[in-house]
């Protein structure tokens, strides 16, 4: 195997991952990375295959989603000439293909209950049999599975075993979307002009300047780093960022919410449309003196004023005001339930918890 995609980032989560990445390469431990399509849940594996012990064996991958049963087994455990209609010759599977190397299984939670079964003895004993055959082989994987998917929600649905979920899940590295961490973009962005540089040569003069890439850190990236890589590709090619941004779908939302969500949803929508509308004059009381009021001391001569003036600051005032603010209400609404609200918020259970302290947003004291 060449060299792994570097894993690029400078937030906080990218860098746990790193960090924890040089922790366990070496124990070869079992370990279930989770995260949205996109995110980068191969780079992980990879990543964690170059720092292992294992790096000079096979890394051997298999998308669990991409085959139907009857041959999602015999790629994973070969068969043996005439197992099956077409069977002409021997064929060994990945897990021989990958003894002493790495194994890993791609979106593991679309894998049939029927061979999460033989997967778990597997897991135990090391053992298994090709198909058509009598004779137990020995091997020596090291196995890496990831998926998409609440592999919880699935057990409570009996679509995922349990026990084996256990073996899978002995660390587990969770990898957040990219929207929750656009400090991330423009080195991504960065890597990916000089990666497809010698392909694109004429795409040097397309890098983003600061009004793009503010666009870009701004948009939710519902496809992730995957996302964001076909869209720099597409830049270096078209050359034109505007295009670029008219062709990124709309933001989606999810749509599943329950009754109270929306109830507090319609609640929300409703206080917002009863904010008084802004005066048509500027004078001492008029609304928009008010708002200003608030974020610039306007008894200041007016040469200090104009030097406090910032839109950039005062955007940044203005907005975490108005998330404050908004927080609280939804957060009142649900009886403080952080969970919902960060569903009716639309943002990760975490991100939610960081905004309450970085506001300063309590319950009250009972």
């Amino acid at each position: 195997m060449t060299s792994p995609t570097p894993l690029i980032g400078v937030s906080i989560p990218m860098l746990k991952i790193k960090e924890l990445i040089n922790h366990v390469a070496k124990t070869c431990l079992n370990i279930l990375i989770t995260g949205e399509t996109g995110v980068g849940k191969e780079v992980v594996a990879q990543n964690l295959y170059a720092e292992s012990n294992r790096s000079d064996r096979n890394f051997v991958k298999i998308n669990c989603a991409a085959l139907p049963e009857t041959l999602l087994e015999s790629e994973l455990y070969g068969y043996e000439k005439g197992a099956f209609t077409g069977a002409h010759k021997k064929r060994p599977g990945k897990f021989l293909t990958a003894d002493k190397g790495v194994l890993f299984l791609d979106e593991i939670g679309d894998m049939p209950l029927p061979l999460q079964s033989k997967m778990l003895h597997v897991l135990q004993s090391g053992e298994f049999s090709p198909l058509g055959s009598d004779q137990d082989f020995k091997t020596d994987v090291w196995v890496i599975a990831a998926t998409n998917q609440r592999l919880e929600e699935n057990i409570k649905a009996k679509t995922f075993r349990e026990d084996l979920f256990y073996r899978l899940n002995i660390i587990k590295i969770d990898i957040p979307p990219l929207r929750e961490r656009p400090e991330d973009i423009p080195a991504l962005v960065e890597y990916f002009f000089k990666r497809y540089m010698s392909e694109y040569p004429q795409a040097e003069a397309g890098r983003p300047d600061s009004k793009a890439m503010a666009r870009l850190c701004s948009y939710s990236w519902p496809g992730n780093v995957r996302q964001l890589q076909n869209c720099i590709k597409k830049q270096m090619v078209l050359n034109s960022w505007d295009k670029i941004f008219e062709e990124l779908p709309n933001d989606t939302s999810s749509s599943d919410t329950s009754s109270s969500e929306v109830g507090a949803s319609a609640q929300l929508q409703d206080a917002t449309m009863h904010l008084p509308a802004a005066s048509r004059h500027n004078g001492p009381g008029s609304h928009r003196h008010r708002i200003i009021s608030e974020f610039v001391d306007l008894s200041t001569s007016s040469d200090k004023l104009f030097e406090d003036i910032s839109l950039k600051k005062i955007k940044k005032l203005a907005s975490d005001r108005v998330e404050k603010e908004v927080i609280t209400f939804v957060l009142e609404k649900v009886g403080w339930n952080r969970s919902k609200a960060a569903k009716i918020l639309k943002v990760s259970y975490k991100t939610l918890l960081y905004k309450m302290s970085e506001f300063d947003v309590n319950p009250p004291v009972s």
